[in-house]
């Protein structure tokens, strides 16, 4: 996957050697990781053996790139990542799992990932994945990630309805509220640019959509980041349907 570094990203990510964490409860797949990456030219800073331990290491060594098992003790992955990238907002996280199952996938996003890998990744991939979350890219495709997206936010919204009650008529949560509310900050453009970004479009397709050039598009993803907090488009693709900007299996933004 090309990367796609957005405007106002920390330029010396670009440059820097990135320093890892790896957190995982085997001894083995924490050495393999670490003798992969080293051999890569990348910093491998330290390791953890379970999710509270990830948490403790990760404010201590302060990393750029957290690998993270999803399955640990005492704490899973899922829990971990969420307590790291609030402690550490800049963090990338990077989910790892022996279970090739979509809902590890949307939850590792909805968690604040920016990524998702099996563990039985090459050893190249592995390093290119570390080296791509560390610029600020996501891992997965756009247009990936949508699809996962919209097949699990049709069943949050079916759960949040209830039996009697059709998806669309559900209670907005005390979350989506105060995130629409955020939406506020966009401007009619921006607000088109993020729907677009949920449809999975690239900055390419983007541009060519709007009539506009891509360093412009570039300008108004970077802003969009800027003003929601988001790390990257995987969280902007999130973003956009949990706040129903887009809708599951719509083809054209609302």
């Amino acid at each position: 996957m090309p990367n796609t570094q957005e405007p106002g990203a920390n330029p010396s990510r670009e440059t820097v050697v990135p320093r890892v964490l790896i957190a995982d409860d085997e001894e083995l797949i924490r050495t393999g990781f670490r003798l992969i990456l080293t051999s890569r030219g990348i910093e491998v800073t330290g390791e953890a053996a379970d999710g509270v331990q990830a948490i403790a290491e990760a404010e201590r060594l302060r990393p750029d790139v957290l690998l993270m098992d999803i399955r640990m003790p005492h704490l899973d992955g899922l829990q971990a990542a969420k307590r790291v990238l609030r402690l550490l907002p800049h963090c990338r996280v990077l989910m790892l799992t022996t279970f090739d199952l979509d809902r590890y996938v949307y939850a590792a996003l909805a968690a604040g990932a920016s990524g998702f890998l099996l563990k039985d990744v090459t050893a190249a991939h592995l390093a290119a994945a570390v080296r791509l979350v560390n610029t600020g890219d996501a891992l997965l495709a756009p247009s990936i990630t949508r699809r996962l997206v919209e097949r699990y936010a049709t069943t949050h919204e079916a759960d949040q309805a209830g039996p009697a009650r059709h998806p669309a008529t559900a209670p907005t949560t005390a979350r989506t509220a105060s995130i629409h509310r955020d939406l506020a900050a966009l401007t009619p453009r921006e607000r088109e640019v993020l729907a677009l970004m949920g449809r999975g479009l690239s900055n390419t397709e983007l541009a060519e959509a709007l009539t506009l050039s891509e360093a412009t598009v570039k300008t108004h993803v970077a802003r969009i980041f800027a003003k929601l907090a988001l790390r990257d488009r995987a969280q902007a693709v999130v973003l956009a349907y949990e706040t129903g900007l887009v809708t599951p299996g719509s083809s054209t933004a609302e």
